[in-house]
């Protein structure tokens, strides 16, 4: 792919500090350089020693990065929520991974992904995760489909400006004190497993901000937005606060007919389009298991 700028600094710089100061890593500059890539100032070809000046035109030509050969492709479709040149948005069923393991090398979103760009015929196959998701969590799942592009959306992940909005349903009514609240508290592991964790004065620092939109006879329906990424944060700040996710029970969550895994559905997704300069703000629809419990607990639950 080309990508192209202008060049408004008042200083002159090299050409690679210009490529690194729009997030081009010293691995991709490397492919560039390597493996048929090809840089061009004000439509002569240069190096990375280039000297750019106020008003130059910057083209750059990153190769093709073909495909990741251990990522087996998988033929079971997805629901694609937003798609362009840069990215996929996909709805991630609940149950499904978000990356193979040793047990399940192609059961994966990776490999549903993987087994669409080459239906597509996608010259650019490897697979760049942006925003992971529990097995058991449904919703926007944000893929980069390439190398530059999955660069610029780190950055905006330190940054903390990718944000995400989740839906929850709580396994107990009138559990939260109020109906917009901070939970602040830090989470840390459990002492005796290395997967559970918990509220705890030595761990690391955690902020998730809550309203209530829905209040039912067995559990109330909440929106969440976090303001930090720590693992399980929202199951276990829940927990904490009063009542744990319906179906979760690794968090003491109460089982449910409707409900068999802890549900959780990340909803909205936005952020900066690196390229476009416009904030991209995608939904999904809750998922079908939380659509048929809300609609029993509008008959009075049971």
């Amino acid at each position: 792919m080309i990508y192209e700028w202008q060049y408004d600094g008042e200083q002159e710089i090299l050409l690679r500090t210009f490529l690194r100061n729009q997030g081009f890593s010293k691995r991709l500059l490397a492919e560039v350089k390597f493996h048929g890539g090809q840089m061009w100032l004000n439509g002569e070809e240069q190096t990375v020693r280039a000297w750019v000046k106020k008003g130059d035109f910057i083209k750059v030509l990153v190769p093709d990065e073909g495909e990741h050969e251990t990522t087996v492709p998988s033929d079971v479709p997805i629901t694609i929520l937003y798609e362009d040149d840069h990215f996929l948005i996909v709805n991630k069923p609940a149950g499904v991974a978000s990356i193979p393991s040793r047990q399940q090398p192609n059961l994966s979103m990776a490999n549903r992904v993987k087994g669409y760009y080459q239906r597509q015929g996608y010259k650019d196959q490897v697979i760049h995760i942006v925003t992971r998701l529990d097995r058991d969590t449904t919703g926007n799942m944000l893929f980069a489909k390439n190398a530059y592009t999955h660069a610029l959306m780190d950055q905006q992940l330190r940054a903390k400006t990718v944000e995400k909005i989740y839906y929850a349903i709580l396994a107990e009514t009138n559990a939260l004190p109020e109906t917009h609240g901070l939970i602040d508290a830090p989470i840390g592991r459990t002492d005796d497993s290395i997967i559970n964790r918990m509220v705890r004065e030595d761990g690391k620092p955690a902020l998730t901000e809550y309203w209530i939109e829905e209040q039912y006879p067995e559990g109330d329906l909440i929106r969440l937005k976090l303001h930090t990424g720590r693992t399980h944060q929202i199951r276990v700040h829940l927990t904490h606060a009063g009542s744990p996710l319906l179906g979760d029970d690794l968090y003491g969550g109460r089982l449910d007919p409707l409900i068999d895994r802890q549900a959780l559905h990340c909803k909205e997704l936005s952020f900066l389009h690196p390229f476009t300069k416009e904030v991209l703000k995608i939904e999904s629809e809750l998922p079908p298991d939380f659509q048929d419990w809300i609609s029993e607990q509008k008959k009075g639950g049971r």
